[in-house]
């Protein structure tokens, strides 16, 4: 009786989450009707508070796959709560992400959880585990950005259909950094199963610089470039416009002043 429940325990929905979700809800209608006196303050909210809840969901799809792949241990370290607390680096999970996004309007990837890889037997779990955070952010974009997609905009206020297509933006940008086959990023993860011994071994002194060296190239204007190019192309397939990334994005910086934003209110 008392293991069930702890069970049930490791994975009650941690009130950290709920409350971020309750903000982030508020937010969101509050950008909706247009209630805020400061706009763009609501979409800044809302769009946090979005980005980390998906980055708490990335990081429980993790958890959630290792855990029926044979990690029995990641309840017990609270990574089935949700609480953005419990990450093993939680300053890479959550703090630093949320910091690219206010500089640059990049979704980078956080740091993982950690799991215990010696419970999990067979090499296609441990490369679903890897899979199954990104996978996470391509199903946000696809939330999203359905309402471009799906031609559902009618009624939709501008300052929330712009605020839907930075959020879109930040999943799709999170989404390809972290399938990059770059050793301490996800896409490393999956593929890393298939390696021999000897070329895991070479390797692995290079994981914890690996996002910083990402970082660092997409700081080359040239590199910069090009990968906005590839992202904007996605979410124009998506049916959302550079114009509606822009102006979500112009909005969430609500510290350079609201601009005089085309329709706003409509």
């Amino acid at each position: 009786m008392a293991t069930a429940t702890s069970r049930r325990s490791d994975r009650r929905i941690s009130p950290v989450f709920l409350g971020i979700a309750a903000v982030t809800a508020v937010a969101g209608w509050a950008v909706w009707t247009g209630f805020s006196s400061a706009p763009g303050f609501a979409v800044f909210l809302f769009v946090t508070g979005a980005w980390i809840v998906s980055l708490c969901l990335h990081e429980y799809a993790h958890a959630r796959t290792a855990l029926h792949g044979g990690d029995i241990s990641v309840g017990a370290k609270g990574y089935l709560t949700l609480n953005p607390l419990k990450y093993t680096h939680a300053m890479l999970s959550i703090v630093l992400p949320v910091i690219f996004v206010i500089m640059g309007g990049i979704g980078l990837p956080g740091g993982a959880v950690f799991i215990e890889h010696g419970r999990i037997r067979g090499r296609w779990k441990h490369s679903l585990i890897a899979a199954a955070g990104p996978l996470t952010n391509v199903l946000f974009a696809v939330v999203c950005t359905a309402p471009f997609w799906l031609h559902a905009l009618d009624g939709v206020p501008a300052g929330f259909r712009y605020a839907l297509a930075f959020l879109a933006l930040l999943q799709v940008t999170a989404a390809i950094l972290n399938f990059l086959p770059v050793p301490g990023l996800d896409g490393y993860g999956v593929i890393e199963p298939w390696l021999s011994h000897g070329i895991r071994r070479q390797i692995e002194p290079f994981a914890p610089f690996g996002l910083l060296a990402v970082f660092a190239f997409l700081w080359l204007p040239s590199v910069n470039s090009v990968f906005f190019d590839a992202i904007h192309s996605i979410l124009r397939g998506l049916g959302v416009t550079e114009w509606d990334t822009y102006w979500g994005q112009r909005l969430y910086r609500f510290w350079q002043g609201t601009p005089d934003i085309p329709s706003l209110t409509g």
